[in-house]
């Protein structure tokens, strides 16, 4: 992992946190807002930890931290389907890079383009060379854009 990578991700999950969990606590418990102060803590110390798993976890322990952010900082009753700038976050890079995308098998080649933060026509000519895969049900799957993001990774690291 770059520490570039990890703090720019640490800080997001950081705003996330705030935002999507620690100001709705604050607001609901505003005179008692001492009671936020452990949570806000735990929860600063937690993003460290959480973005060392998803730059630096083995598969299975990053997957499982993209599982439980995704279901904590994206509830819903549909699948999750963030917007295509949201690709382009440090967590949606990180989400990319290590799980494709978390709910589906494949997606549409503007997402992938998203993902991949190229064109789309750079993605019709990945999948033209072979280099991303085509999915039976039409798009791009998840698993060959992963595969694409952790290979350029690698190439980029070395040079």
């Amino acid at each position: 992992m770059d520490t570039t990578t990890h703090v720019e991700l640490v800080a997001d999950l950081r705003r996330l946190l705030r935002v999507r969990f620690l100001d709705p606590l604050e607001i609901l418990l505003a005179d008692q807002a001492d009671a936020v102060e452990p949570v806000r803590s735990r929860l600063e110390v937690n993003a460290e930890a959480w973005a060392a798993q998803l730059l630096d976890g083995d598969d299975a322990t990053a997957t499982a931290a993209v599982v439980r952010l995704v279901a904590a900082l994206y509830p819903g009753d549909t699948a999750f389907d963030p917007p295509h700038a949201w690709w382009g976050t440090p967590l949606g890079r990180a989400v990319a890079s290590r799980s494709g995308h978390p709910s589906v098998e494949s997606v549409p080649q503007a997402t992938a383009a998203a993902m991949l933060r190229i064109s789309r026509q750079g993605v019709a000519d990945l999948l033209a060379r072979g280099k991303l895969e085509r999915h039976s049900s039409g798009g791009v799957t998840s698993a060959s854009i992963r595969r694409r993001l952790r290979g350029t990774h690698a190439r980029r690291s070395h040079h």
